[in-house]
């Protein structure tokens, strides 16, 4: 048995709606041998979100189907200890009031503020630093998080994958949360840690098939543009936490939708292309539908950087991903990851990380 959970867009839901059909559901559940956990409802955003064991995606549609026709949109597999720090429980709401007819009727939304945080490659860090030095900063800059996310209620979540993810309900306190990380880490003791903080809101069930799949990618993305001294926030969040702005903020970047959509379109179209060698600034172009004028003019005004450094820096951190496999010859890695040749990988290399691949390669043996 695996543990999955689905959505149902239904204009108009409502909780006890959603509570009688999961009512529905229970009574036919070992007919389809599922056990249906829970459930989360949102009814401004007109979704809900089932929490269900199964054998199977297939037995999950299968039980809403028999039991009211309300077939899900999208189900996923999830994993039960990232639902649980994501989003606080698997099981209904302890104190959720029953009805004289057994109806446990509850208002629970899934909709979550995602923190998250970047550092410096720490293999870097301990190159530059020295073990013990680099070890004592990032133990330090480890700790800031975490009584910064206990004062303003935030989840840390163990998730797989490089950086820090914490979960919040509250948009200001997320917001608030990441102001008082970033005043510590621009301190002398952590400065060198690179810390840096997108802050982006979503529900856990999106267009990609992992636990807040979409919202993670964009707030690493927002990462990517934010810097030591400015926190990258999605619109989404600017609206939840409209209040906090009432003033301007220099330390905040905030993008606007249609600015978000290209940011999106610009790393997606990354993604697709930047194994490929052939992939030039031309192609760039072609893909994105845009003159090079263009795109050179809304690359640097989204990123800070041209789209030819934009690629090679895209291009880099891919082929340290590569490395850090340590299953492939640098040989190997420099086509992988779309450079034309090892001696110009090299280069690239040094002159962004200060050392030489197999230097790097070193480090983490």
């Amino acid at each position: 048995m695996a543990l999955y959970m689905d959505i149902h867009i239904i204009p108009g839901i409502n909780a006890k709606d959603v509570a009688e059909a999961h009512q529905k559901d229970i009574l036919l559940q070992e007919q389809h041998q599922c056990k249906c956990m829970t459930y989360w409802i949102d009814e401004e955003r007109n979704n809900v979100f089932c929490l269900i064991e199964a054998p199977d995606k297939e037995s999950v549609s299968a039980l809403h189907q028999h039991s009211h026709g309300l077939v899900p949109h999208k189900v996923i597999e999830v994993n039960p200890e990232l639902v649980e720090s994501f989003l606080g429980r698997l099981h209904d709401p302890v104190n959720a009031p029953t009805t004289d007819e057994g109806l446990k009727i509850f208002h629970d939304s899934s909709y979550r503020i995602l923190l998250f945080i970047t550092t410096k490659d720490p293999a870097l860090i301990r190159y530059q630093l020295g073990i013990e030095k680099a070890n004592e900063i990032l133990s330090n800059c480890t700790n800031v998080i975490r009584q910064n996310l206990a004062a303003f209620d935030g989840r840390e979540v163990e998730h797989p994958g490089t950086g820090f993810i914490a979960s919040f309900t509250a948009a200001s306190k997320a917001v608030s949360c990441a102001l008082s990380v970033q005043a510590a880490a621009i301190q002398p003791d952590l400065k060198a840690t690179g810390l840096k903080i997108g802050i982006n809101a979503g529900d856990p069930v999106a267009n990609l098939n992992h636990l807040f799949g979409d919202t993670i990618q964009f707030a690493r993305r927002l990462c990517f543009i934010s810097c030591e001294t400015h926190i990258a926030i999605s619109s989404a969040v600017k609206e939840l936490a409209k209040d906090q702005f009432q003033k301007p903020a220099n330390n905040i970047i905030c993008l606007a939708p249609p600015d978000e959509i290209l940011l999106e379109l610009l790393f997606s179209k990354l993604e697709e292309n930047w194994q490929n060698p052939g992939f030039t600034i031309s192609e760039f172009c072609q893909v994105m539908a845009m003159s090079q004028s263009q795109l050179y003019r809304k690359t640097v005004e989204l990123t800070g950087m041209s789209p030819n450094i934009f690629l090679k820096e895209f291009r880099l951190e891919k082929a340290k991903e590569l490395l850090t496999q340590q299953r492939y010859s640098i040989s190997q890695i420099t086509f992988d990851a779309g450079f034309t040749s090892p001696s110009y990988f090299t280069k690239c290399f040094k002159k962004t990380y200060g050392l030489l691949p197999i230097d790097y390669l070193d480090l983490l043996r």
